[in-house]
C-alpha cells in the first residue's frame, strides 16, 4: 500500500468540477487495467491524494508514471482550455511524494486522505 500525492504544473487550483471527474475515472480505469486496487482517492483543485495497493511486480515510479502519463495525455485532448495555464507538454508538476502505509496506521492516512 503506498500513499501518493502529486500536483498539476505549476501547482494551478485547476482540479475542480468535469476535469477532477474525469481525472477519477482515469485513475479508476487505469488501476483496473493494471490489477491495482485504489482504497482512497481524493483530488484537491491543486494536488491528488491517493492509496494504492500495487503489485509487487511494479515500481512505485512505474505506478506514478502511469497514472500520470495516461491521464496527462487524455485531459490534454479534452480540455482544450488548459493550454491558457499551461504551457509544453504535460500537465502534471515533476516528482511526486510516495510514502509506506503500514497496517498500524493504514486507516489513520486513509482518514487524512479523505478529510482534506
Amino acid at each position: 500500500m503506498y500513499h501518493l500525492v502529486w500536483i498539476p504544473k505549476y501547482r494551478k487550483r485547476i482540479l475542480q468540477g468535469a476535469l477532477a471527474e474525469r481525472l477519477k475515472e482515469l485513475f479508476l480505469q487505469c488501476a483496473e487495467v493494471n490489477n491495482w486496487r485504489i482504497d482512497e482517492l481524493n483530488i484537491q483543485p491543486d494536488h491528488v491524494h491517493m492509496i494504492v495497493q500495487l503489485n509487487p511486480s511494479i515500481s512505485v515510479s512505474k505506478a506514478v508514471q502511469f497514472f500520470k502519463g495516461g491521464s496527462s495525455r487524455r485531459v490534454r485532448l479534452e480540455f482544450p482550455k488548459l493550454e491558457e495555464f499551461l504551457w509544453g507538454d504535460s500537465f502534471w508538476g515533476d516528482g511526486y511524494f510516495a510514502e509506506t502505509v503500514g497496517q498500524c496506521s493504514e486507516e489513520m492516512i486513509k482518514n487524512y486522505v479523505k478529510n482534506q
